[in-house]
């Protein structure tokens, strides 16, 4: 006969076995990802600074050191650019850094502070002009599994101990059982917790319906418990467009103003589409083609220099994704004069062919965009490449006039390999795809259309512009 101290003690070593069998087991569990791609990757954002085109990359804004960097095009010139970071919804320190462009284009870094979760503003500045470029800084998410896991297997650790001291002191053995047993419902709670934040449903991003703040950045549940009969899109956007006169060859500065269509208030809620907070597309009276991406200056306000040396009727569209409102086309024009100088077509780089299969109206149509050389293309704005058409347009009528009132402006895509799961798409610095691209587009109407397809190469992007026939099909 064994004294009954060591039978307890023998009980409670059983216990730490079966505890230590329930680690493992939790241990070997796939880890939950509470802080998705979706509040907590690289944010990317195409800006036109000046006469710079550059491309912003806010690495994984976390509390703590934050790394921007600036990727500059062909073209841009050198110089010092002053970055910083500042939040939103509530005071905190600015912190401030420098960004030293070099003469040749390519990846350029600084590093910021953030100490806190929730909105705040990235500031972009060349002396002359700010952008003002709005980030998240996501917070940990501890889903409510993950609490019953944590709390589960504390409790479980608390009363172990309690289980071990009760049978050292006890001089029964059914008082043991009573800790025993508490320690065994902790543990069933804290390994089905663990089971299930491996495969729960993760909580929407912050702020995917509500515009997000420092408060429910950190706590999204609120927002994912809104009844889904409520309508939370918002109205569509006004666009004004105004241009400030500027002498002969020197470039405009255009002024585009956001309201919101139902209070008329400014629109300060616009999400990052196709790496970039506006696409704005421009056609001049002779056909020339602008595809810029304005910084933002103030709320709802966005400005762009543009080379507008001709004097006549530009149409200009400005492509957006407004939060709850999703992808929105605004269309708009402006009237220039005052200037002499010639907008004759741009050019195709050297050795470029833009190639279509037959274009019926109501077919899909496939545009093969070859650039040469070799595959070296690299990822811009998000993808390979971009095509854009308008159309049909009217005979005799100057394209920026008939491109104003046509009823087809379209902007397609050639897509980049989709990453692993988790893992980041490929950016800029990537230099592995093309030559050639293929676009597939279906041309609602006959006619002819202007079609400019753009790529990036050597951080220059090429565009090759064309007109493209299309026919009518055959009635149904």
């Amino acid at each position: 006969m064994q004294p009954p101290l060591i039978v307890r003690l023998r009980g409670a070593c059983l216990v730490v076995g079966v505890l230590c069998a329930f680690l493992l087991g939790v241990a070997s569990a796939p880890n939950a990802r509470a802080d998705g791609a979706a509040s907590g990757g690289d944010l990317t954002v195409a800006q036109s600074l000046g006469a710079r085109e550059l491309t912003v990359v806010v690495r994984r804004a976390e509390p703590g050191p934050l790394r921007v960097e600036v990727v500059s095009h062909a073209g841009s010139a050198a110089g010092r650019l002053t970055v910083g970071a500042a939040p939103v919804d509530r005071g905190s320190e600015t912190s401030t850094g420098t960004v030293e462009l070099g003469d040749l284009p390519g990846l350029y870094a600084a590093t910021l502070r953030v100490d806190h979760a929730g909105p705040w503003e990235l500031t972009i500045s060349d002396g002359e002009r700010t952008a003002r470029i709005p980030f998240l800084v996501a917070a940990r998410v501890v889903t409510p599994w993950e609490r019953a896991a944590y709390g589960g297997f504390f409790a479980a650790g608390v009363l172990l101990l309690v289980a071990l001291g009760t049978a050292l002191i006890s001089k029964r053995g059914w008082p043991t059982l009573i800790p025993v047993g508490a320690l065994i419902a902790a543990l069933t709670v804290g390994a089905t917790g663990a089971v299930l934040s491996s495969s729960a449903p993760q909580p929407r991003p912050a702020g995917s319906l509500l515009d997000p703040t420092s408060r429910n950045i950190g706590n999204p549940y609120p927002e994912r418990d809104l009844p889904l009969t409520t309508n939370y899109s918002r109205p569509p956007v006004n666009l004004s467009v105004r241009a400030h006169s500027a002498e002969t060859g020197e470039p405009t500065e255009v002024q585009l103003s956001l309201t919101d269509s139902a209070t008329g208030r400014p629109v300060d809620d616009l999400l990052v589409n196709d790496d970039a907070l506006l696409h704005l597309m421009v056609v001049g009276p002779s056909g020339r083609f602008w595809h810029r991406h304005p910084i933002r200056t103030a709320p709802g306000e966005y400005r762009v220099s543009l080379g507008l040396n001709e004097s006549g009727d530009y149409a200009v569209a400005a492509e957006i994704a407004r939060r709850g409102g999703g992808v929105q086309l605004l269309r708009s024009a402006l009237h220039v004069t005052g200037q002499s100088g010639s907008g004759a077509l741009d050019s195709a780089p050297s050795g470029a062919t833009l190639t279509t299969t037959e274009a019926v109206a109501g077919e899909p149509t496939t545009l093969t965009a070859g650039y040469g050389g070799s595959a070296d293309l690299q990822p811009w704005l998000g993808m390979l490449g971009h095509l854009i058409a308008v159309g049909p347009l009217p005979d005799g009528v100057p394209a920026g006039t008939s491109a104003a009132t046509v009823p087809i402006w379209a902007h397609a895509h050639a897509m980049a390999p989709t990453p692993a799961v988790g893992a980041q798409p490929p950016d800029e610095t990537v230099a592995a795809y093309g030559p050639n691209m293929a676009f597939t587009f279906t041309f609602p109407q006959p006619g002819r259309y202007l079609v400019w397809a753009q790529a990036e190469r050597g951080y220059s992007v090429m565009t090759i512009p064309t007109t493209v026939d299309v026919r009518a099909g055959v009635p149904q």
